[in-house]
């Protein structure tokens, strides 16, 4: 079963310096039909102003992917630990419930724009450090995975995270690794076409539930780049 959530379904927030569309709920936005998707707990669309920042605070025992599609991105715990990050990459933080952190747009120019996903950890796998990889915009990828396969970023779930780049000419397919996973558009609005017999017209940054298959497969009439989140159960 497939079913679309457009992007203009979903919450949203505008406060000058920061710009959001929430899948699920998040902040101020609460939709008990939306509370997150199995192990997928939050995706986030945002923009933030250049040099602007957010305050530091505490997060539940969750893995947090950053995936930075403009501009410069600094992170900083309460123990003064920074890391950065660039257009192109991937990072993750799995942070610890005795720490805070922050993270600013650094660019005097130009906003920061990324995707953000908080996957719930697995209670037994404790804090992990910093990881971080490149992506190219025009390559399928595996992101992130729990065992870090083909250099992926490690995950403290069972959770497998596929960057999927297409033109009208190609086609891609996985096994998936349970029977519930989530498709969302990080650029382009095509006609896509699923499993062979699903035909959806996905805009830029709409999402697709994705439920009781096994298999996936995706042919576009245009360019297209999005997230394939296996859900591994």
């Amino acid at each position: 079963m497939m079913t679309l959530r457009p992007v203009n379904h979903c919450g949203k927030a505008d406060y000058g310096w920061l710009q959001a569309r929430y899948a699920f709920s998040f902040g101020h936005y609460f939709d008990p039909d939306f509370m997150g998707f199995k192990t997928l707990r939050v995706l986030n669309q945002e923009v933030i102003s250049p040099q602007s920042a957010f305050q530091a605070r505490t997060y539940p025992h969750v893995d947090i992917l950053n995936i930075i599609l403009q501009g410069h991105a600094e992170y900083r715990d309460s123990l003064g630990n920074v890391i950065s990050a660039n257009e192109g990459e991937c990072i993750r933080l799995s942070p610890r419930p005795d720490l805070s952190y922050a993270e600013q747009n650094v660019c005097p120019q130009t906003p920061l724009t990324r995707l953000q996903l908080w996957l719930n950890a697995c209670p037994q796998q404790e804090y992990s450090p910093y990881q971080k990889i490149t992506l190219s915009p025009k390559e399928n990828k595996l992101i992130a995975s729990p065992d870090g396969e083909n250099h992926s970023i490690h995950l403290r779930q069972q959770i497998w995270i596929s960057q999927i780049c297409l033109d009208s000419t190609e086609k891609f397919t996985a096994n998936l690794k349970g029977k519930n996973a989530y498709l969302q558009s990080i650029h382009g609005g095509a006609n896509i076409r699923l499993n062979s017999g699903n035909h959806l017209n996905m805009g830029c940054n709409d999402g697709i539930f994705i439920q009781e298959e096994t298999q996936f497969a995706i042919t576009t009439d245009k360019v297209f780049r999005g997230l394939l989140i296996d859900l591994g159960e």
